[in-house]
């Protein structure tokens, strides 16, 4: 057979892809490695029986944000959010823990102090939301959709984390920036890296931070039947090596990074490209842990106890020193934590009265180090009493998170550094950064732009890019 597409790939942004192509009439084939679609969206039963684990992400302002996904019928295909009663939560030594709520102003309120200066910061993000996202979610443009917003973003987005967080006076408001900030898995002295945590912290006033019901990999399967009945299908176990494996198609699709892409394409793609992506830069692993527990984390902090999300790192300069330690290739004793505790708000990922924990911290590249204990030192910490509710754990070093999905070179789960130099106009610094010159494929994968995230933009902006051509 052939087809007018073909995609390797059924992650978020191979899915994208194909949706948005087959919408418009034609006919596309995605190709899965694995026995299951999803990539960094599956859920499985990593501890115990009956508790469901999400293996790589877990919450999803993203994909609720996304402007394609939004468009989509998910919800008659199964999926449903949940909204947590608190968003985001950071828990302190020596007093309340810092929080976002969904309303701005109980956030300012909550912040004291700080609480004019954070909402003079968001309030004209959050009241252009929808507009904003047109151009962050975007490809990169000189002339984006709305130049005044975008510029003013800009101007607060490109400066360092560390330079912003200075507009705070109390510990609470830094620390709790750092905790949104780290998630770009960057030192915070890098130039740019004030921009993700102010877009974490804008989802958490405008679509919140919810996690879909069952586990992650709802939102793909929602994804996939939506696909199918518009015509497209996916072949799972289906490992491609060579593009010459494919059947006959106009077009073809990676979502795959570059390392993978060299590895498939090999002497198809133009000699100045393959050398572009030869040097394109990998960022952090991450050290994943899954835990089953007896009881629900028994936070200090009371607001820790309503949260999906829970920051553990302690204060701005600790969270800092971690980042900047895994990026200079050490493993920090105390590290920043990303902790999700998603059966809180959604019984059906454990048994009755049981709960999970999903976790991970920062590593270097590659790192095999096992960080099982600087972990569970770190929640303790906040949450005395902790270890003893753990009944079933489950841990992923970066090794074994690059053989789970292959797009996680290193552990690396954002499809590449995402610093000043590889964000706009990643991986190849082409104005165009889907299409291959002088090809019929294109990248569709987290290595383009907007980059890492759940939110399917990449495969739709690759989409777009073909669409060009193919109609």
């Amino acid at each position: 057979m052939s087809f007018d597409v073909t995609i390797i790939g059924a992650g978020p942004n191979g899915l994208a892809a194909g949706i948005h192509l087959a919408q418009k009439g034609l006919s596309v084939k995605v190709f899965e490695k694995s026995g299951t679609i999803g990539g960094g969206t599956r859920t499985q039963e990593l501890t115990l029986p009956g508790f469901q684990h999400d293996v790589c992400s877990a919450i999803h302002p993203l994909a609720k944000a996304s402007p394609f996904l939004r468009s989509l019928p998910l919800e008659d295909y199964g999926l449903q959010w949940i909204q947590p009663e608190v968003p985001v939560a950071h828990p302190l030594d020596d007093q309340p823990a810092g929080a976002l709520f969904r309303s701005l102003d109980k956030t300012a309120d909550y912040l004291d102090k700080d609480g004019l200066i954070y909402k003079k910061l968001l309030t004209p993000f959050v009241s252009s939301w929808d507009d904003l996202m047109a151009d962050i979610l975007g490809p990169f443009s000189p002339i984006p959709h709305h130049p005044f917003l975008t510029t003013r973003f800009g101007l607060k987005g490109l400066r360092s984390a560390r330079g912003l967080a200075q507009k705070f006076t109390t510990s609470k408001a830094r620390a709790t920036f750092a905790g949104l900030a780290a998630h770009g898995i960057l030192p915070f002295h890098k130039t740019a890296t004030a921009a993700i945590g102010l877009v974490l912290g804008i989802t958490a006033h405008t679509v919140g931070w919810p996690y879909p019901k069952g586990g992650s990999h709802n939102l793909t399967k929602a994804m996939a039947q939506y696909f199918e009945s518009v015509g497209g299908s996916i072949e799972t176990n289906a490992q491609i090596t060579s593009v010459k494996e494919l059947p006959e198609s106009s077009a073809i699709f990676f979502n795959n990074t570059p390392k993978q892409i060299l590895d498939i394409a090999g002497d198809e793609l133009p000699k100045t490209y393959m050398r572009k992506l030869q040097n394109y830069k990998y960022g952090s692993g991450v050290f994943k842990l899954d835990l089953a527990l007896s009881d629900p984390i028994p936070w200090n902090d009371e607001t820790c106890r309503k949260a999906g999300t829970v920051h553990v790192g302690g204060t701005f300069k600790e969270i800092a020193h971690s980042e900047q330690q895994s990026a200079k290739g050490d493993h920090p004793q105390k590290p920043y934590v990303l902790v999700a505790q998603q059966s809180l708000g959604d019984s059906s990922r454990a048994p009755s009265a049981k709960h999970t924990c999903w976790a991970y911290c920062h590593v270097p590249n590659g790192s095999t180090q096992d960080m099982t204990e600087p972990i569970l030192n770190q929640i303790e910490r906040f949450a005395p009493g902790f270890r003893d509710c753990i009944i079933g754990r489950h841990a992923m070093n970066t090794n074994a998170l690059q053989a789970y999905n292959p797009n996680y070179i290193g552990g690396d789960i954002n499809g590449g550094r995402q610093d000043i130099t590889q964000l706009f106009t990643r991986p190849t610094g082409l104005f165009n950064p889907y299409h291959i010159p002088k090809t019929n494929m294109y990248i569709c994968s987290s290595s383009t732009p907007p980059g890492g995230g759940v939110h399917g933009m990449c495969g739709f902006h690759a989409a777009e890019s073909a669409l060009r051509n193919l109609l």
